[in-house]
């Protein structure tokens, strides 16, 4: 990819591509907005799965942070994980009651009328049904990443959200990170020069393969979107214990993820120009976690980049992409710019969680879409079953996919 194409392709820097977001000619006003007229604030409520899923990564307690909410109630199937929830979310004001407790998440849907939802649970299984149903109630949505387990899962999603122009913003923390605006000027100055590759790796634990392609992989397919764009075609091959998979080996995964298979994959991405995106991910002897992460070849030198609200970033210019040959110094990028020390020290979730959410805020009263929103977690979502679609059909496979059902229940 030149650079600008690349320029081209941005509203502000890399802001995420709209050929991947439908829009309408005319938008109707997004649910929600002028709830914060005359000091308002917007009724919050949180849906967990106590045992199966919990509550995510926070994406309850996030709503304590922010001024500009109202926590009404909580949803949760368990009887101690609901009282525990509901004791951790903390009122407001004074003036605010404690948040009251449901059993079942469409009561509470329908009795308190919440303008925002967190669909808070880590398991995939729950993620379409809560989705549908804050839909069905004119809800604006936080969702645990990954979105779903299927693309007709997710097409049923953004229906849904679409028919009542309500905006759902996706646990993809890496991309709200404030050191992101540094490294889009790295790249628009044009001290990579054209991106030439793209590579990331899982983190290639116990999960190595097929379910760390699902579940960190997420991550990583929306940090190669948001550098080169929607991919164009797919070529992958899975493998377990050394062999090709069949039907044999496709396997209900662990913690309501779906259907998986594999301990080794690999995958090769083609985007416009140049520009070749790769993923890869196996059960690891050695180095297990170290190579989490994403790092971008460019005609002019590359970039090596972690996951998180604060995630490392180094960048060198070398085209030779050999700094040790060159004696080419790293640069380190923070959030404060380049080769200048990190300024701001909360790492966690919780930080990551609040500049999500208050994007979310900004995005319902604005009536635009989130940074990283239900169109860009259905195009992760389809970077990664395109593996196993191209894996069944042993051939490139083009995007979108023209399957919506999940790959391994065709092989």
């Amino acid at each position: 990819m030149k650079r600008r194409e690349f320029i081209k392709n941005t509203a502000v820097g890399l802001a995420a591509l709209a050929a991947a977001r439908p829009r309408r000619a005319n938008p109707a006003p997004a649910a929600g907005v002028g709830a914060n007229a005359r000091g308002s604030r917007y009724r919050v409520a949180v849906i967990g799965r106590t045992g199966k899923g919990n509550y995510g990564h926070g994406l309850d307690v996030v709503w304590n942070d922010i001024d500009q909410v109202k926590m009404v109630a909580v949803a949760d199937q368990d009887p101690k994980g609901r009282a525990a929830a509901a004791k951790r979310l903390s009122a407001r004001s004074p003036k605010d009651k404690a948040p009251r407790a449901y059993a079942d998440y469409r009561e509470m849907l329908e009795k308190e009328r919440p303008q925002i939802v967190s669909v808070a649970p880590r398991w995939l299984d729950c993620h379409r049904d809560m989705v549908l149903a804050c839909a069905e109630f004119g809800c604006h949505v936080f969702l645990e990443k990954p979105m779903c387990q299927t693309l007709e899962q997710a097409d049923e999603m953004v229906a849904a959200l679409e028919k009542r122009n309500l905006k759902l913003a996706i646990a993809h923390q890496t991309r709200y990170s404030p050191t992101l605006q540094h490294v889009q000027k790295i790249i628009a100055d044009g001290k990579l020069g054209d991106i030439l590759e793209l590579r990331g790796r899982g983190k290639e634990d116990r999960r190595g393969g097929g379910e760390d392609l699902m579940v960190l992989g997420t991550h990583i397919m929306d940090l190669i979107r948001f550098f080169a764009g929607n991919p164009q075609w797919c070529f992958a091959h899975v493998r377990d214990g050394g062999k090709s998979v069949t039907r044999n080996e496709v396997r209900d995964g662990a913690e309501g993820i779906g259907l998986l298979a594999g301990d080794e994959l690999h995958a090769m991405y083609r985007f416009n120009g140049t520009t070749m995106g790769y993923f890869s991910t196996h059960r690891a002897r050695h180095g297990v976690s170290k190579r989490f992460g994403l790092q971008v070849y460019g005609s002019k030198g590359m970039l090596t980049m972690t996951t998180g609200t604060l995630p490392e970033i180094w960048f060198v210019e070398d085209s030779s992409w050999q700094p040790g040959r060159s004696k080419t110094r790293w640069k380190q990028v923070s959030s404060a710019g380049v080769d200048k020390p990190e300024t701001l020290t909360d790492r966690g979730h919780r930080f990551g969680n609040r500049l999500v959410a208050l994007d979310l805020i900004r995005a319902i009263e604005t009536n635009t879409q989130p940074k990283c929103n239900v169109y860009d977690g259905r195009a992760a979502l389809e970077m990664i079953l395109a593996v196993y679609e191209s894996h069944r059909l042993n051939a490139p496979v083009g995007l979108p996919l023209k399957n919506r059902r999940h790959p391994l229940s065709l092989l």
